[in-house]
């Protein structure tokens, strides 16, 4: 493993249902990013079929806005850009398989032609789309493991937990969230969308609302602590701006295996964080460290049903106390 690999986020703000917007958008930041050798480029979720609008869509509309990961255009286009490039490049999509299912994938390509896909764990923007049943570790040619989990794959503990016990040195945690409507008294919150179209003439107010707590200070909660005990890097790439009828938060930003914020951006707007990763910090990092204490004999109730479970999408929407 080398010691220090130069990584990059993107937050952007995709079109809906646009691949070929969405694809010229990227393009600009690989081509930025390859300019800055960069290795690993990690973009949201679902940013190239865009993703607010997916739950109001009719399973045909689905079905033809995705694509099968193997074959589909959108991957011989990453799989072309990564061997162009010299980069791993990480990005969503909406994804179909041959058994007729829909998945809310995220395809990443190796410059050598090797393709990872991951699909999200716990998917709940629409009856129509399936949930993944399996964790996505996988090596690199740079000689390090990258994990992935999409948006609120990261929130439930144990997958981040998982993850590095198969052991990732980064997990790339593509999203899109924040300025959304919680059942939660104390988490997210929708932003005025009007805020988003004035942030030319008065990006404080939008940068307030961002950075605060529908935003950054919602993220800070947890992204932080999902580092530092797994002990890994994290990748956090978010869309920004509107997306239905809801404004992302952007806040794409680079932790390290202590939770610490390597890099970040403060922008109201499409931007892309590049950092440098120092991965002597990964062997004798806090959370690496408390994982060889684990006691697993233990922990038999982590994988014991309480009665309590709900499927995802039923629980992401449910008011009810457990």
């Amino acid at each position: 493993m080398q010691n220090k690999i130069k990584v990059a986020t993107v937050q952007f703000n995709h079109t809906p249902s646009n691949k070929m917007a969405n694809f010229s958008i990227m393009e600009k930041f690989i081509n930025q990013a390859h300019k800055e050798r960069v290795k690993i480029i990690v973009f949201p979720e679902m940013c190239i079929t865009g993703y607010g609008h997916i739950g109001k869509l009719s399973q045909q509309e689905l079905f033809s806005l995705s694509e099968e990961v193997s074959t589909g255009e959108s991957t011989k286009r990453l799989k072309l850009l990564s061997r162009e490039t010299h980069m791993i490049i990480g990005a969503g999509l909406l994804e179909k398989t041959n058994d007729g299912r829909l998945y809310n994938s995220y395809v990443v390509c190796q410059p050598g032609g090797t393709v990872n896909v991951h699909r999200k764990i716990h998917a709940f923007e629409s009856k129509h789309i399936t949930c993944g049943d399996s964790y996505t570790v996988f090596d690199t040619d740079l000689g390090i493991r990258l994990g992935i989990l999409i948006c609120y794959d990261n929130n439930i503990i144990e997958n981040g937990r998982i993850t590095a016990l198969h052991g990732a040195d980064i997990l790339l945690a593509p999203s899109q969230v924040g300025g959304s409507l919680s059942k939660s008294p104390h988490a997210l919150g929708l932003i005025d969308p009007k805020l988003w179209h004035n942030r030319k003439q008065d990006p404080e107010a939008l940068r307030k609302e961002l950075n605060g707590p529908k935003g950054k200070g919602w993220l800070m909660r947890w992204l932080p602590s999902r580092a530092h005990d797994n002990g890994y890097f994290l990748i956090f790439s978010n869309g920004v701006g509107l997306d239905g009828e809801e404004v992302r938060t952007g806040n794409a930003m680079i932790f390290d295996p202590y939770g610490r914020i390597v890099k970040e951006t403060l922008k109201v707007d499409d931007d892309i964080v590049v950092a440098d990763l120092d991965l002597s910090l990964l062997d004798m990092c806090t959370g690496r460290r408390w994982i060889r204490g684990r006691k697993p004999e233990l922990y038999q109730d982590l994988i014991t049903p309480t009665g309590k479970e709900m499927d995802s999408r039923t629980a992401h929407f449910s008011s009810k106390k457990m």
